[in-house]
Parts: C-alpha cells; sequence; structure tokens
C-alpha cells in the first residue's frame, strides 16, 4: 500500500532539551537531501539506522543544528521510508523545523495516523495498535505491563485462535448446506454444540479475566459521598498526600466537584470528593450536590462517610438508602471524638458493606481503606503474567458480543434447527472477533479509534 509523505511534531509541546519531527513516506528521504547539511559528509553516503550531526537549513539560512536518522522501509515503526529529526527542544525550533518539511512536499500528519499506517501496512493488528495509547496513557505499572503484552501481540493471537477454530467450523456447515449430496462426511449437531461450547468457555473465561484489566487501563472511578462536614476533603487529601482540597470547618465548603489520580498498589484510582448531599437554597452549592448525585450515579465505587460524633441525620439516611445497592465501603470518621452514632443500625442497614472506622485526621483506618480497595477490585491478585489479559472497553464489548453470537447458535443447535441459521450467529461471532483485531473492521470505526491518538504517534 503506498502513501503520500506525513509528517508531525512527535514530542510534547513545551520546552525540553530534545524534540523530534517525524516524517513517513516515500518521498521522507528526499525531502531530508534538500533541508538537511550533514557536518563533514555527503548526503549519499548516509547509511540507515545511524544518527547524523548536521544542520537544517533553508536557502543557505542555518535554522538549527540536530541529530537526524534515516529508517527503511522493511524495518521502520510504519514499515515505509521514515526520517526522525531531533533538533532543539522549543517550540520555535520545531515549528520552524516543521514549516521547511511541509513547504518541501511532506503533509500534516492527521492524529494517530503513523500508528494507522503501521496497522494498514501490516505491522501490526488493531489491537496492537490500540495498545500503544494505552501505553502511553498508562498510569501503573501493572496498566503498562498488561499493554505491553497487548502490544506483543499475546492477546490478538488468542482472538485469532478463536476465530480461525469458528472460521474453520463455518467451513465445515457451508460444505454440508452446499454440498448435501456428495460423499462427504456430513457435520452433526454434536459435533457443532461441542465446539461451540468449547469456544464459549474459553471466550467467558478471557472475558472474566479482563475485568480487573479494564480496571487498570481505565482507573476505578471511586466517589466520596456523605453529608457536609463529615471529612470527604479531608479524606481525599490524606489519600493523596497532598493538599488538594480546600478544608474548613463550615459545611458546604466543597461545591464543586474535585477529581485527581492515585495510585493504590498498581490500581489507578480517579479519586472523585464531591460536594455534601443537603437539601440548600444556596445557589451555587445546589448546583454542586446536583453534580454530586450525578458522579454517583456513574461510579465505580462508593465511598460513604459518616460522621461518629454526630446521631444520624435525616440526610445521612437519605444517603444510605443511595448507598445500600451500590458497590461501597462505609467510613465512621472522627472515631478520635466522642461516639453519638449508631453503629448497631448502620450494622443493619448497611449489614452487606465494608464498614471502616477512621480518624481521617489522625490518619488511623487509611491503610485499611487502601487494603480493602485493592481487595474489593482485584480479589486475591490480578496476575500481569497472563498475557492474554485485555483492557480495553472496545474489546471486551466485542468479545461479549461474539459470547452471546455464540449462545444463539447453540440455542439453534439444540433445537435442531435448519444449518442455515446456525451458520448465520457463528459468521457473526466471527465478524465481532475480527472487529477486534482488525481484519473485519469497517473505515468509520478504524478513523475513530486512530483520531484518539496524538498527533505525531
Amino acid at each position: 500500500m503506498i502513501f503520500d509523505t506525513i509528517t508531525a511534531i512527535s514530542t510534547p509541546i513545551g520546552e525540553g532539551a530534545i524534540g523530534i519531527i517525524r516524517m513517513s513516506g516515500p518521498e521522507s528521504f528526499e525531502i531530508l537531501g534538500k533541508i538537511f547539511k550533514p557536518f563533514n559528509k555527503n548526503l549519499s553516503s548516509l547509511e540507515m539506522r545511524k544518527m547524523y550531526y548536521g544542520h537544517i537549513v533553508e536557502d543557505e539560512r542555518v535554522i538549527d543544528e540536530v541529530m537526524v536518522v534515516k529508517l527503511p522501509s522493511t524495518g521502520s515503526y510504519t514499515m515505509e521510508d521514515v526520517v526522525e529529526i531531533n533538533c532543539h527542544g522549543g517550540m520555535m525550533p520545531l515549528r520552524e523545523i516543521l514549516a521547511i518539511v511541509l513547504s518541501n512536499g511532506a503533509r500534516l500528519a492527521e492524529k494517530g495516523e503513523f500508528t494507522k499506517r503501521a496497522f494498514l501496512n501490516g505491522r501490526i493488528d488493531l489491537t496492537q495498535a490500540e495498545s500503544v495509547m494505552d501505553l502511553i496513557s498508562a498510569k501503573t505499572t501493572r496498566g503498562f505491563d498488561i499493554a505491553m503484552n497487548q502490544l506483543r501481540g499475546y492477546a490478538s493471537d488468542k482472538i485469532k485462535q478463536y476465530r480461525d477454530h469458528l472460521i474453520s467450523l463455518m467451513a465445515e456447515i457451508e460444505v454440508s448446506i452446499d454440498y448435501p449430496e456428495e460423499d462427504i462426511e456430513e457435520i452433526t449437531y454434536d459435533k457443532i454444540g461441542s465446539t461451540l461450547s468449547d469456544m464459549d468457555l474459553s471466550i467467558l473465561k478471557l472475558i472474566d479475566n479482563s475485568k480487573s484489566g479494564k480496571i487498570i487501563r481505565e482507573g476505578l472511578k471511586t466517589v466520596i459521598v456523605g453529608k457536609p462536614n463529615v471529612g470527604k476533603s479531608s479524606l481525599m487529601n490524606a489519600l493523596l498526600k497532598d493538599s488538594r482540597a480546600i478544608v474548613t470547618d463550615i459545611p458546604g465548603t466543597t461545591r464543586d466537584v474535585i477529581e485527581e489520580f492515585m495510585n493504590i498498589s498498581g490500581i489507578p484510582i480517579k479519586l472523585i470528593d464531591t460536594a455534601g448531599i443537603r437539601q440548600t437554597e444556596d445557589v451555587v452549592e445546589k448546583i454542586g450536590v446536583e453534580k454530586s448525585k450525578q458522579y454517583f450515579n456513574e461510579a465505580d465505587l462508593i465511598i460513604f462517610m459518616l460522621d461518629s460524633s454526630m446521631p444520624l441525620t435525616d440526610e445521612d439516611h437519605e444517603i444510605m438508602k443511595l448507598v445500600k445497592d451500590k458497590h461501597s465501603i462505609v467510613i465512621i470518621n472522627k472515631t478520635d471524638l466522642e461516639s453519638q452514632i449508631d453503629l448497631q443500625y448502620i450494622n443493619t442497614v448497611l449489614k452487606d458493606k465494608c464498614i471502616i472506622p477512621t480518624s481521617v485526621q489522625n490518619e488511623q483506618g487509611l491503610e485499611a481503606l487502601e487494603n480493602e480497595i485493592q481487595k474489593m477490585v482485584l480479589g486475591n491478585e490480578v496476575d500481569v503474567q497472563n498475557k492474554e489479559i485485555l483492557s480495553n472497553t472496545r474489546h471486551i464489548q466485542l468479545l461479549k458480543d461474539a459470547h452471546k453470537n455464540i449462545v444463539d447458535a447453540l440455542d439453534a443447535v439444540k433445537s435442531s434447527m435448519p444449518y442455515d441459521f446456525i451458520e448465520v450467529d457463528v459468521k457473526n461471532a466471527i465478524l465481532n472477533l475480527g472487529h477486534i483485531t482488525g481484519e473485519s473492521v469497517e473505515e468509520d470505526l478504524m478513523n475513530t479509534i486512530f483520531s484518539n491518538f496524538c498527533l505525531g504517534k
């Protein structure tokens, strides 16, 4: 597949020691020849995969001193001729050089276009391509390890294996449909059912293993809720080990939602401090309370805080009703003060919840909270050595879709439906698995996926 030549700045915006401009395409080496003057070397003598010192020039004017490397299509990231120009890392040198490259025949790359070309040229499949952004955005070592395993193709190899088995099965079904009179061993319902059952068990196991992978990739959306002045902002500051939220004795200090990421044993936690949920006439606080309720409904985990030094209020009872059916941990805060709260009632109403006594001010109970979060998310441990874990929501949903297709096919087998009906469901399962790796992906979906990438990637 032949494309035009693209270019982009591949390092983050801002000041740094080095900035990189990347070119990819058939005219990369030709463009470099027009703008690069190597030190004590002829352009024709520049070898592949070696760094060369020289100047980027325009009309004999030196723009910057740089280091340049040429990468041949046989071994480059995009499977095209690639040039990388390492210049000084300020925005002016990068913009100047980018403008010169563009004026000599390249065009500005679209978001993710370098990785898109690596996919279209067959160097990586779609699962591996998407893992590139997971590597870049990984917030913990666990997340990085899972993304690296996906980039190395372990998960996509397993998906392709499932797909190949289903294609073989569909071929046998089609032979039985198209050539019923031929002297060919006809496939039986028992064989179809056995093959599909084995396949479904494997897919369900991969889906189950990937639940923790999704959390490690995207972070656990954890919302701290409670009435005003129970210590929500203090808890957030204590967990972050930073004064991120304003803390006062005045109820209703937090009027908006505050979000920060933290790391608990390799789990990225998106910690959200919300406005205290209560009835209020303050217009600004009222907006904050509505936001709190919205985040409450979208949360993966709720940390519900109560004040041990006060009897339960109507606001506490209201929030307890909301929390009952949510994935939540209950914090009884201010245990350093004389207890006024009805613990027996709380244990009765929230009997299936983990209830942790704390004194955030004295940093008591925080370790127990972190341990409980880890236990709830990972069970015993997520094994990042399991190289086939998926973490991408799109991939997991497509696996679930393929599972449903197989269940539908099994229902058709049990009902002894004509093979044509079974074939439709098997074909849909093959299609959904192909959407994961890119073997059956529409152009619109592909463009959407790569539009989420960095410009220079």
